[in-house]
């Protein structure tokens, strides 16, 4: 569920206990089984959180659901146990719910304007006969799919990968699991544009897109959307389309709905770190509070509540 940062060793950054996340994550929550209630459970976290030793100065959980119960219940926990909490926002998520559509009635839903552009721009890289779509789902040539989108993604607008090796291996574990399908657009035989959704439980998550920059008046970045959601409403029929974080724009003129991702911080009153922490992500105001609550006598450990 969680990571942990030590405290700095100058003393100003808190001791912090995380969500088990990172450049790579979109969506993060607990795992809880069902029909053992949420809520009680979560109080019962909480409380073992705040009672170890050495205390944590803060507790900070990202890329959470915002519409979810489980938001609202980990903030009322936190809060129960004795932390000052404050919510932030992350990022939007655009998402299209696909309502039994095929491909053909989606497209004809878009608006007018991201409509005919699209039908302009496919027909004109068609009628030129240089273009390739190839959708690999599977092991077999998996390795030479690989090198495609790694040279599109190299010939793109995109940064580095922070970890080189973690989008290669993500490709071949959802290859193995039958959950990737990964497009790759052709120009003269060349990698000209490349995207990985990856397919699972009924969503299509559109996890990485690229294009290389030498064929951007041709838009094969879009040709290939198109391809790739014609696969997933008629071939994969999938209930749901998830472009995952951020407003681009191009996000929204692809998908119909939005919900955001948000974070909750919880800040320890009763360490230092922590107490530093309120007064920099809350203020004076609740800085004095915390502070005259750490000055005073802390209440009974909370670990007489154990989780069953």
């Amino acid at each position: 569920m969680t990571r942990w940062r030590p405290a700095s060793a100058l003393g100003f950054f808190p001791r912090t206990l995380s969500s088990l996340s990172n450049f790579y994550t979109s969506l993060y929550g607990p795992l809880l089984l069902p029909g053992n209630g949420s809520a009680a459970t979560l109080q019962k976290v909480a409380c073992f959180i705040r009672a170890d030793s050495p205390a944590w100065d803060a507790v900070d959980l990202k890329w959470l659901d915002r519409q979810s119960p489980v938001f609202v219940e980990l903030e009322q926990a936190l809060r129960s146990a004795g932390m000052l909490v404050q919510t932030y926002f992350c990022a939007g998520n655009w998402y299209l719910p696909v309502r039994g559509r095929s491909y053909r009635q989606y497209f004809d839903d878009l608006r007018s304007s991201v409509r005919n552009i699209a039908k302009s721009k496919n027909r004109k890289i068609e009628r030129s006969g240089r273009a390739r779509v190839d959708i690999v789902t599977g092991a077999a040539h998996i390795e030479s799919a690989i090198e495609a989108y790694q040279r599109v993604y190299a010939s793109s607008w995109k940064v580095p990968e922070p970890y080189p090796q973690f989008i290669p291996g993500l490709i071949r574990t959802c290859a193995r699991e039958g959950w990737l399908r990964l497009g790759i657009a052709h120009i003269d035989g060349e990698p000209a544009a490349a995207q990985i959704w990856i397919v699972c439980n009924g969503t299509a998550s559109i996890y990485k897109i690229a294009y290389d920059k030498r064929f951007i008046d041709l838009s094969v970045g879009s040709y290939l959307t198109t391809h790739m959601m014609e696969y997933a409403l008629d071939v994969d029929k999938v209930n749901e389309v998830d472009y995952l974080t951020g407003d681009d724009k191009y996000k929204q003129d692809w998908m119909s709905n939005r919900r955001e991702r948000w974070g909750i911080l919880a800040m320890n009153p009763r360490t230092v770190r922590g107490g530093l922490a309120i007064a920099r992500h809350i203020g004076g105001r609740m800085a004095k509070r915390a502070f005259q609550s750490w000055i005073k006598k802390p209440p009974k450990s909370p670990m007489a509540a154990r989780i069953s």
